[in-house]
């Protein structure tokens, strides 16, 4: 290069004012649209979260449903829970004394232990060794141990009955109830508290009537199915082991 000869432009400073502007305006252009491709389009809201986008890439079909409760299951659960409850086997016990029955009843396992009279005569059993077994419920066999054991018995010098009486004659209402032949205690039981009662010895020796259950009745006024009210009642009776006349 001479020393008259001018400096070399640069490709920029031989562009004429309006191809730089082009210029600037296109790189700006192509700018923006590189940013577009990468930035996420608004219109679609926020990106999806990492639980969001594992759950919408599941499968239907591999989403377990939780079964509904079934309340047949549970009733056969409930059933089912008495199954480990403790059993034992109740010996045959009638025949015996009361106080040996309710022993060995024990002794098997069985402890809710209750007595009555089965004569139907509401006696307390108070010395057990005086009284014979002559019924029991439920009888011998398995059952659980909580089952209450109940046993019918008479005094010793008195005979078993046919049929064991397990309570007493049922509460009288507006009408007089047939009395005759139960004993004293359990014909007053039966009769409304408001009813005036009169019983009189029938023997002949005009005795007092201390123990009502030693006492039966073989009369009774007024007669069966009369009204009670206002009705004073009168039973007439003799002990159990005397002969009505």
């Amino acid at each position: 290069m001479t020393a008259n000869q001018p400096p070399a432009r640069s490709f920029w400073s031989r562009l004429t004012r309006g191809q730089r502007v082009g210029a600037v305006a296109g790189l700006v252009f192509a700018g923006l649209v590189v940013v577009g491709i990468a930035a996420p389009d608004e219109e679609d809201g926020e990106a999806a979260g990492p639980a969001e986008a594992t759950a919408s890439l599941a499968p239907a079909e591999d989403v377990e449903s939780v079964p509904a409760p079934d309340p047949a299951a549970d009733a056969d659960a409930d059933a089912g829970a008495g199954a480990g409850q403790e059993v034992a086997v109740l010996p045959d016990l009638t025949g015996g004394g009361l106080q040996a029955a309710q022993d060995a009843a024990q002794a098997a396992g069985f402890h809710d232990l209750t007595s009555h009279d089965s004569l139907g005569r509401d006696r307390m059993q108070i010395m057990d060794r005086n009284w014979i077994v002559c019924f029991q419920s439920p009888g011998p066999g398995e059952h659980a141990t909580d089952t209450e054991i109940d046993f019918g018995a008479v005094k010793l010098e008195e005979e078993c009955p046919d049929e064991d009486s397990t309570g007493p004659v049922a509460e009288a209402g507006d009408t007089m109830p047939d009395l005759v032949g139960e004993s004293v205690n359990v014909a007053r039981d039966a009769l409304p508290d408001g009813v005036g009662l009169t019983v009189r010895d029938v023997s002949g020796e005009d005795r007092m009537i201390l123990v009502e259950s030693n006492w039966q009745v073989c009369a009774q006024e007024p007669a069966p199915g009369t009204g009670l009210a206002g009705e004073s009642v009168t039973l007439r009776a003799v002990k159990f082991e005397e002969p009505c006349p």
